[in-house]
């Protein structure tokens, strides 16, 4: 027989019904989404508004509130990554006037730490705090290229679901573009998430040499243009590096193995 929920997983099915797509949600909804009866829902739900994870307005619907934003903002791995790159991002989305985002590994996705995006870039699927797979994307192409072996296999065992017609679906191609990503420092995506744009993306290391996120630059789709993008990326992505501590790379070094 499985265990009955606990009251802090009961709170987390609820925090876990709010999505992308779904930002607002009524009673209902939380109930039919969790399965939980509208009784438990009510009485939670007002707890969470009273400490301020959720918000509610009048009787509307129910949204994140923020206070869990506050608290998820100190997420250590966030936290000083985002304070150290801030400088270097700004300055890309500067010279470039285009998309700039900062990624991490979690488990077998790319969480998006922080994105900037200058007037008039292409619009992008990506927001601060939201997911996207490994192997359809610039960031996720160096987070998977770097990560540990195991995770690599794991991520490459497993269907890859095809975003766009130009999305990465076969395992030996994938291992066969990790390599490269190894190889030349650099990742670039050019339709595999939306057609009509593409990023490069470089890995940013940490003081201990290890690749702790990854830095992209997303452009209008036009393979032409990728190189010309390559240097400053790579620049940013070794500025983060130094200020996080990491030690100069050599000259010949394009963050390979």
């Amino acid at each position: 027989m499985p265990a009955a929920p606990t009251v802090t997983g009961r709170v987390l099915s609820l925090l876990g019904a709010f999505t992308a797509d779904e930002p607002e949600l009524t009673l209902t909804q939380l109930s039919r989404l969790t399965g939980m009866p509208m009784s438990t829902v009510h009485r939670l739900t007002g707890e969470l508004v009273a400490w301020g994870a959720l918000e509610r307005a009048k009787r509307g619907p129910f949204r994140i509130g923020l206070r869990l934003w506050e608290v998820a903002a100190l997420a250590p791995r966030s936290l000083g990554l985002r304070e150290r790159a801030m400088p270097f991002l700004e300055d890309l989305v500067d010279a470039t006037r285009q998309n700039v985002q900062l990624a991490v590994l979690d488990g077998y996705e790319a969480v998006y730490v922080e994105r900037l995006s200058a007037r008039g870039a292409v619009g992008v699927v990506s927001r601060v705090g939201g997911r996207l797979p490994l192997h359809a994307t610039g960031v996720g192409q160096v987070l998977l290229a770097h990560a540990p072996p195991e995770v690599q296999e794991q991520v490459l065992s497993m269907p890859l679901p095809a975003l766009t017609a130009r999305t990465i679906v076969e395992p030996r191609a994938l291992r066969r573009v990790l390599a490269d990503v190894r190889r030349s420092g650099v990742a670039v995506c050019d339709g595999q998430v939306e057609l009509r744009s593409l990023s490069v993306a470089a890995p940013v290391r940490g003081s201990r040499g290890d690749v702790v996120a990854a830095l992209s630059i997303v452009v209008p789709s036009d393979e032409h243009a990728a190189a010309s993008y390559v240097p400053v990326v790579r620049a940013a992505a070794r500025g983060i590096s130094r200020a996080l501590g990491a030690a100069p790379a050599r000259p010949a070094d394009h963050g390979g193995r």
